[in-house]
């Protein structure tokens, strides 16, 4: 069994109500939710001329290889009319595979840890929340709770509400 964080976004339509339901199709694809972080609204990173992002971090379980979690993970986005037409361009759902346990991975198709997560207080933020002391492994090993004082724009990620996901 491997433990999993993903990072997810949405900033079209109803964030909420997309991030509830790849919740829920992550666990009939076979991840395990066990935490699930508040919801944070943020400010779009890259890309700014589009609406502000909700962002989840969750904590799961599962058999999947990473290769076929990033399968499911896609195919959940798709399914829930994810559009890749600008890059870092507004969509209704992102799932980002975050941590697949202590793994350090990289295919064309996928990084792990994800290249990206230690610069962004959208990520760290929910992380923190979650699993203050994972080690992040890169750099010789990072937490997220020794990542926040230094963190530019964590000032941006505020809180929102908590998700209701359950079946």
């Amino acid at each position: 069994m491997h433990t999993v964080y993903l990072g997810l976004g949405s900033n079209i339509g109803d964030r909420e109500y997309y991030l509830a339901e790849a919740v829920r199709r992550l666990e009939d694809s076979g991840v395990s939710i066990k935490v699930c972080s508040s919801i944070y609204e943020t400010a779009p990173v890259g890309y700014v001329e589009q609406a502000a992002f909700l962002n989840i971090v969750v904590l799961g379980k599962t058999d999947l290889s990473a290769k076929d979690l990033l399968g499911k993970t896609q195919d959940i986005e798709r399914s829930l009319g994810r559009t890749r037409d600008i890059h870092w361009g507004p969509r209704t759902l992102d799932i980002d595979i975050l941590l697949y346990d202590s793994e350090q991975l990289k295919w064309e198709e996928l990084q792990i840890p994800h290249p990206r997560m230690v610069e962004r207080a959208f990520v760290i933020v929910p992380l923190a929340e979650i699993a203050p002391d994972i080690c992040i492994p890169l750099n010789g090993g990072i937490t997220p709770a020794s990542l926040l004082p230094f963190m530019e724009g964590n000032e941006g990620v505020k809180q929102w509400k908590h998700l209701v996901w359950a079946k």
